[in-house]
């Protein structure tokens, strides 16, 4: 088996210069839930038209995970990253050079392309630097990096677009796409000295390494379960906060535009709390993955219920106030999806395994973000009706999480037994259970010589 990594300072420095990439690819790619006025009067396009560009990211992002984690299990992570660093950056500059709804879309999509490359590639940079005890907290630090990059863009970039204008504001974000691949590519490594994976079997056409890599991490249950675990946890929050949050509080439940903004930030930053306070518990009990990720899911449900039912027309502040707090914790919920996967298969199939898990939640955001737009049309804008879709997906994400989770947990287990006592059997031995050498004979003792009485009997 090979060695858990060490940790470190230069592990820490290393998977920060990853969480810089990821970060800003963050910034971008929320960079238009701030400039969606902007952007439609500089397209001249309407609601339908502007949600387009919502939908066409989470698309490109969620179509490109499994490629991306076969990427990433094939050319390494510095590779990947480099890559995708450069095509956010060439989206978020076309984006702000474009003259037309046709070619701003065409940016977006690069830039999705080049995001959906640094989730994953941070994922894999944690679990090669850090002892597997701290996958978890690992995996939960690199999320509050992108919650922090929302919350950036909300309260930096939108000021900064309204003082100089759409083409600096996005011209000049784009620079930091920049200044963090200087480091990424002078300094960042893909594993430490002595613990390099074993290299990936080559086949003579490359479709039989994605076969091979696609078929064996869907044939662990830990995989599809964490698949589940991220599709039934994470797209609450990702639907409030990329499209419908802002149309539900400012037009079903009369608030400003402010009071709604504020509402808003209040997920990303119980996002960020409660990604420390997952993290630290799954950290130090595995077995709480699954009550923290359905008791998310029951949380979630039971606030959005109080919402859409509460009698009235609007529901009250401190009920509002609450479901935003709850919904911070979708995130750090769906993150637990990871904490499967990765037990679940081996170091040279982690990107690929990451990448099927990472897939659920952007899955079941635009199945989400769809139907919700359908019901509003065909309701009149009946908010109650249209986010009932939210109970539906969330009900066929727990049966699915319950049908898995034994065979999931059971196989986890067996593979736990065998590997402890495999790291701990001796290494200079031939044998991992060798025969005991033999104790050596006693040395039988000398009878003492007893006195005579100088008759020679005793």
């Amino acid at each position: 088996m090979p060695k858990d990594p060490p940790g470190g300072r230069r592990a820490v420095a290393v998977w920060c210069i990853g969480v810089a990439v990821y970060f800003v690819a963050v910034i971008f790619r929320t960079s238009l839930g701030v400039a969606g006025l902007e952007a439609a009067d500089r397209f001249h396009v309407g609601a339908s038209a502007l949600a387009v560009f919502s939908l066409l990211q989470l698309l490109v992002y969620a179509g490109m995970q499994v490629p991306v984690g076969l990427m990433v299990d094939r050319l390494g992570t510095k590779k990947v990253l480099t890559l995708g660093a450069v095509l956010f950056t060439v989206g978020q500059l076309g984006f702000a050079l474009s003259p037309s709804y046709g070619m701003a879309l065409a940016a977006r999509a690069l830039l999705g392309c080049g995001d959906a490359m640094t989730f994953i590639s941070v994922l894999r940079l944690g679990t090669r630097w850090f002892p597997a005890r701290r996958g978890p907290l690992m995996a939960q630090l690199a999320g509050l990096a992108g919650m922090a990059g929302n919350l950036v863009s909300t309260l930096v970039l939108a000021p900064v677009l309204h003082g100089v204008g759409w083409t600096t504001a996005f011209a000049g974000s784009a620079v930091a796409g920049l200044v963090v691949m200087v480091p990424l590519v002078l300094f960042l490594r893909d594993n430490p000295e002595g613990h390099e994976p074993p290299p990936v079997a080559r086949s003579r056409g490359g479709s039989g390494f994605v076969r091979r890599q696609i078929k064996e991490s869907w044939s662990e249950p830990g995989t599809r379960l964490g698949l589940w675990v991220h599709f039934t946890t994470q797209f609450p929050a990702q639907v409030f906060l990329l499209l419908w949050g802002m149309p539900f509080l400012v037009e079903a439940q009369g608030l400003s535009r402010t009071t709604a903004g504020g509402l808003l930030t209040l997920v990303v930053a119980s996002n960020m709390v409660l990604g420390l306070v997952y993290g630290q518990i799954i950290g130090r009990r595995q077995s709480s993955r699954i009550p923290l990720a359905l008791g998310t899911v029951g949380v979630t449900a039971l606030l959005w219920g109080s919402v859409l039912a509460y009698p009235g027309d609007r529901a009250p502040m401190w009920l509002l106030v609450t479901l935003c707090l709850v919904l911070g914790g979708c995130g750090p919920a769906s993150m637990i999806g990871f904490d499967f996967a990765r037990p679940a298969n081996p170091p040279e199939r982690q990107g690929t395994a990451s990448g099927i898990t990472n897939m659920g939640g952007f899955i079941g955001s635009m199945t989400t973000l769809l139907a919700v737009g359908i019901l509003l049309d065909a309701t009149g804008d009946d908010y109650r009706i249209a986010f009932s879709t939210v109970f539906v997906l969330e009900a066929l994400g727990i049966t699915q999480i319950l049908r898995l989770r034994g065979r999931a947990l059971a196989r986890e287990a067996a593979r736990a037994r065998v590997t402890i006592p495999a790291q701990s059997a001796p290494q200079d031995h031939p044998h991992p259970h060798p025969r005991p050498e033999p104790e050596p004979e006693p040395t039988p003792r000398a009878c003492p010589v007893p006195e005579t009485s100088g008759k020679g009997s005793p």
